[in-house]
């Protein structure tokens, strides 16, 4: 398997924690040397793993965050 290389290009913000100190996260981050994108997904403490996630282009989270905003 291929490894997969990230970079958290800004963290906006931690959504939660569990008891084990993971925490599920909003954040800013380049996969592979990509263009950043938005992403939301656990993380064990440092970083060190990862969760599934969702990652989303500008244009989506601008949708997400206006869908949001009407319930």
């Amino acid at each position: 398997m291929a490894e997969i290389k990230f970079e958290i290009v800004k963290t906006i913000a931690v959504l939660s924690e569990s008891e084990k100190g993971w925490t599920k996260e909003l954040n800013l981050i380049s996969w592979n040397g990509r263009e950043p994108k938005y992403d939301i997904r656990d993380w064990a403490p440092n970083h060190e793993k990862m969760g599934k996630g969702v990652t989303l282009t500008e244009e989506e989270l601008n949708k997400l965050t206006s869908a949001l905003k009407d319930l």
